[in-house]
């Protein structure tokens, strides 16, 4: 976790520098909070998914294995040409492996670069259901029930790591926020697919 072997591990303990316990078959436990407190200030913070094993590979790999699962609460999945379903694919793809790349990103500008090419890859999803003909409420369905596989896998990582309370919330809160704005780019998609809708005369203005 900060980049020491345990043999230092155990050669700080033994100088005092840090708190340990010792359990009754004889071996040597440290709290998180006292390992993280060793490193700098500049270096306290969560480390990253990759890390923690979480790899753009494995999260594409969720997302495939859930557009497969799609058709028992998506029929109309069948029905959608082959070709437009590999564009679906891909675009899901590069939302998968961006979002990872932007929950560990330090930089703003890189943020922002990667976020822009996650919503660009969303507007061409809303654009395509647009194109098929879905509607509006089944397109945000699919766009949620494809964000949950993500959310629980990174409730996992941080569960399974031992991460924090204020680590995971950040990490998770973070995630949401990413997705938040992802719905918009594909709302934004539809909406440029789909023609508008005639205005309908208002009974009063008939009536005249």
């Amino acid at each position: 976790m900060i980049g020491v072997s345990e043999a230092t591990l155990r050669r700080w303990s033994d100088a005092g520098d840090i708190k340990v316990f010792t359990t009754p078959g004889g071996h040597r436990r440290f709290s998180r909070a006292e390992v993280v407190a060793m490193l700098p200030a500049d270096r306290r913070q969560r480390p990253g998914l990759e890390q923690l094993g979480e790899t753009p590979v494995r999260m594409t790999r969720i997302y495939r294995l859930e557009l497969r699962r799609a058709t028992r609460w998506a029929p109309w999945i069948a029905s959608v040409d082959e070709s437009d379903r590999e564009l679906l694919r891909d675009h899901g793809d590069r939302i998968a492996e961006a979002l990872l790349v932007f929950l560990d990103a330090k930089v703003p500008a890189e943020r922002a670069a990667v976020l822009a090419a996650a919503e660009a890859s969303s507007r061409e999803c809303g654009r395509i259901a647009g194109r098929i003909g879905l509607t509006t409420l089944v397109m945000v369905e699919a766009f949620l029930r494809f964000r949950m596989p993500f959310l629980r896998e990174l409730s996992g990582v941080a569960r399974r790591r031992g991460l924090d309370t204020a680590e995971s919330t950040a990490l998770l809160q973070t995630a949401t926020e990413v997705f938040d704005q992802l719905l918009t780019a594909t709302i934004r998609g539809y909406e440029s697919a789909v023609p508008p809708q005639p205005t309908q005369p208002s009974t009063e203005a008939s009536d005249r």
